[in-house]
């Protein structure tokens, strides 16, 4: 009997125990478990001070500017394309359209063209003056002056005066057409008794162009003057009477 007993017990035990490893997960469990697994943490954005933002704008503008001046110090106003002072200043007004300095220095710019047009006309080079003045408009087409550089364009022109547009290298090198040249244009100053104007890069050939004019009218006293440009060039003013 007790024997019997026993072995009811254990079959029952074991038919249990069998029953919990047949039986399959709960699917409530399962879902619990994957949505632990598939959380997903929201990371906070970065913040943006706009503080920083206005002080690095402000450092920018000031390299911009400085970098402006440099290039106007340096004649380089339109070009360069990549490192001239026009362009420095109109990166600082798209920035800040009232900037003063940058306005300032855009008006500089067109001032300086004004005076190197008005240079090329006094010397005869006509053709650079022009350019020169078109760069002034580029910059501002309704500055005041530029009409005012334009009639000294216009009365160079028309004055009368002779001009000369020499060519560097031969003048550079000694050339015995650039002699030749020299000793005509020293004979039209003695027959108009015209002053001159010598334009040449460096001093030494200046000097040198006066020598050879010097030389070819020997006994007459040629009057004038010497001025340091980048292209070689002489005006002969007539005199007005």
């Amino acid at each position: 009997m007790l024997r019997s007993l026993i072995t009811v017990t254990v079959f029952s035990l074991l038919l249990q125990a069998c029953e919990s490893v047949d039986q399959p997960p709960q699917p409530a469990d399962v879902e619990a478990d994957r949505d632990r697994a598939l959380t997903v943490r929201v990371l906070t954005p970065a913040r943006v001070e706009p503080g920083a933002v206005v002080e690095e704008q402000r450092r920018l503008i000031a390299d911009l500017l400085f970098e402006g001046l440099q290039a106007l110090d340096a004649d380089r106003l339109l070009t360069p394309v990549d490192d001239n002072a026009h362009a420095r200043f109109m990166r600082v007004l798209a920035y800040d359209p009232d900037n003063e300095l940058a306005l300032e220095g855009l008006q500089n710019i067109v001032l300086r063209y004004l005076a190197l047009s008005e240079e090329s006309s006094y010397r005869g080079q006509f053709d650079e003056a022009r350019r020169l003045l078109d760069r002034a408009r580029f910059v501002d087409v309704d500055h005041p002056d530029i009409g005012k550089t334009w009639r000294m364009l216009q009365a160079e022109m028309n004055s009368g005066d002779l001009f000369f547009e020499l060519d560097n290298q031969e003048f550079f090198q000694h050339t015995a057409a650039a002699q030749s040249q020299l000793a005509d244009i020293a004979n039209q100053a003695k027959q108009h008794r015209a002053l001159f104007l010598i334009t040449a890069p460096t001093d030494d050939l200046a000097r040198w162009m006066f020598s050879i004019m010097r030389d070819a009218v020997a006994g007459y006293r040629l009057r004038g003057n010497i001025e340091l440009a980048s292209r070689t060039s002489i005006r002969l003013r007539l005199p007005s009477d």
